[in-house]
């Protein structure tokens, strides 16, 4: 086709959008980087196939791979592949029928993020019992009678902040280069020895600056490990239960900060070293980590890149029910790969950095993932999962009746994670966002108001902690799953090490900001501004998720491209011009007819996509 006619074709599809709010791109770049077999006749595709085997030494395998790769052509066509037998059809109807039947290997990498994810939470959490006692040891109370309270309040901050100062300055950028090197598992392993190694130095630590320096390196460890194990889980895992298992990310995150505030309870006890032995035991979930993370498979696609095909079906093979999908995953994302490689040739570091903002589709989920990620921040989680004991005590508990307080907290927040393992392959990523953050706007500033209640009064701290329980009831199942889960997969293949390393550095930066802060907000504030200041972030998130954030539920790696061609003027005008209109008719005023009108026409694709995103995402 000449290039007048491409051009033509292109304008075309521009103009059917502007007239249908459709989208009509199977001609862009990147629909075909995830469709590379589309349209290939079958001779062809199978002379393709043959040279593969050859030139990768899989000649034995080759049966297997012409099937695979018919069925990565037709994936919605299977029933009336001739080369497949009956057995073959069976296990493709089975990827459906019985989506959680999944081998061995697959859930014992499942387990390994989670433990990942936990040693994340338990981390983070050591500090909120340690706020309690680790100030008077380093003499920088920020009591209200010190002299001093103000420096030692940013101090005291800036110590809370460091493992997110760390990540966000440092970590999240070695992911890229540690991932490239050492793999997805062996970039694990790095960071578990950072994450055993510094929270040891932080319990011996004998003064604040030393403090600070153990929990910025703790940062580096914490970075690159919430940049790599969403990603590793996201390759690893088969589409229809890749949002329920990478979002398990999240649910042990809060499985590791209920963890870390039953610690920071059960060693309150034992004197003036509690506070050493809070921020130390983090230590724990660690050591399981490093010992049981190369006892996974390797990320195929990794080996892929390397090279190595050979390790890499043999690891597809454990992480698939039969060899059939092993060989389908192998081939298909090998053209996949040929078509990346062709696309970022002579790429460098800076160059893929540089280009999260300068190419249009990858610019949308920059965009898309920072909004999400900020979101967390804004939303005041932090507050209380960094500062829970010290909000409860000048609430008016006692230092045991605060972490009580805290250990309930954390309790919530690990059950109420546990229902978007299943909505959030169903109910949406945006849909659980625009539902849960006008409750948590509410309940945080119900938590505030309630501190007006004079002291004396009985009802004032149970007030206070029934609306921050709400509250975390609320984030568990939306803003806490969702961020990590959706960041994991909106990239394209050529961006995902160096686009997850950016959403990850944008939560971490902010919530270093967030924790560096907040004690001289509640110093200058006040509980009650502080709350009403995070009640109304939520509100302002809010608003930005609903215009700039698109929907990615169940969405194969082609249908996402497509979803992310979408210019944001288009997006935003849909949601305030054509959702929004239709959401106030059917909810506000009970309109039982009234339509909305689609954002994206995938009909073209549906031919063409892949019945399962498996390994590619």
């Amino acid at each position: 086709m000449s290039t007048e006619k491409v051009h033509d074709a292109e304008k075309a599809s521009i103009e059917d959008y502007r007239e249908e709010h459709h989208v009509d791109l199977a001609n862009n770049v990147n629909a075909r980087i995830q469709n590379p077999l589309h349209g290939i006749p079958k001779a062809k595709l199978m002379a393709q196939v043959e040279q593969f085997a050859r030139e990768k030494g899989m000649e034995e395998q080759l049966p297997y791979l012409k099937k695979g790769a018919l069925l990565a052509q037709n994936p919605k066509d299977f029933e009336n592949i001739p080369e497949l037998d009956e057995e073959d059809r069976a296990i493709i109807r089975r990827e459906v029928t019985h989506k959680w039947s999944q081998p061995k290997d697959m859930y014992k990498t499942v387990i390994i993020c989670s433990i990942a994810a936990a040693v994340q939470g338990w981390d983070q959490e050591g500090s909120n019992g340690a706020n309690l006692s680790f100030p008077d040891e380093f003499g920088i109370s920020d009591g209200a009678g010190d002299p001093n309270a103000s420096t030692n309040q940013w101090i005291v901050g800036l110590i809370n902040s460091g493992p997110y100062v760390g990540a966000a300055l440092i970590g999240c950028w070695l992911t890229d280069p540690l991932n490239i090197l050492l793999g997805r598992r062996g970039t694990i392993f790095v960071c578990g020895i950072f994450c055993t190694l510094s929270v040891i130095g932080s319990a011996c630590a004998q003064t604040w600056p030393q403090l600070l320096t153990t929990r910025l390196l703790l940062g580096i460890g914490m970075g690159a490990k919430a940049s790599t194990v969403p990603v590793f889980a996201a390759e690893n895992t088969p589409a229809s239960i890749r949002g329920g298992l990478v979002m398990s990310w999240q649910l042990w995150t809060a499985f590791g900060i209920f963890l870390g505030v039953a610690s920071n309870l059960i060693l309150s006890g034992v004197g003036p070293i509690a506070w050493r032995l809070q921020l130390g035991s983090a230590f724990l979930p660690a050591i399981p980590l490093v010992i049981g993370v190369y006892f996974c498979p390797e990320s195929p696609r990794w080996y892929m890149k390397k090279g190595r095909y050979q390790e890499a079906y043999r690891s597809l093979k454990r992480l698939r029910n039969s060899e059939l999908q092993a060989a389908k995953d192998l081939y298909y994302v090998h053209r996949q790969l040929e078509e990346e490689f062709a696309i970022i040739k002579g790429s460098n570091y800076f160059s893929r950095f540089i280009e999260l903002f300068t190419i249009p589709r990858v610019r949308r989920a920059t965009l898309a993932s920072f909004v999400v990620m900020i979101a967390q921040q804004m939303c005041g989680i932090n507050i209380i999962a960094f500062y829970s004991s010290s909000i409860f005590v000048d609430a008016g508990y006692s230092e045991k009746q605060a972490l009580l307080a805290s250990f309930g907290f954390g309790a919530v927040n690990f059950v109420f994670a546990f229902p978007a393992v299943w909505t959030i392959d169903t109910f949406g990523r945006r849909n659980l966002l625009l539902f849960t953050f006008p409750n948590m706007a509410w309940t945080l500033l119900a938590a505030g108001m309630c501190f007006f209640i004079p002291s004396d009064n009985a009802a004032r701290v149970p007030l206070i902690a029934l609306f921050i329980f709400i509250f975390a009831a609320f984030y568990s199942p939306g803003e806490g799953p969702v961020p990590f889960t959706y960041s994991a997969e909106v990239f394209p293949l050529t961006h995902r090490e160096m686009g997850m390393s950016w959403a990850v550095a944008t939560c971490f930066f902010w919530a270093s900001v967030l924790s560096m802060t907040f004690p001289r907000m509640i110093g200058a504030l006040g509980p009650e501004g502080s709350f009403g200041f995070y009640a109304a972030l939520n509100i302002i998130a809010l608003i930005m998720i609903f215009f700039l954030l698109p929907e990615t539920k169940q969405r194969t790696l082609e249908e996402l491209d497509y979803v992310f061609a979408v210019p944001t003027s288009k997006h935003i005008a849909y949601q305030g011009g054509v959702f929004l209109p239709y959401w106030i008719k059917k909810w506000v005023f009970r309109q039982k007819h009234a339509e909305l009108k689609p954002l994206y026409n995938f009909d073209e694709v549906e031919s063409i996509t892949v019945f399962e995103k498996g390994v590619g995402h």
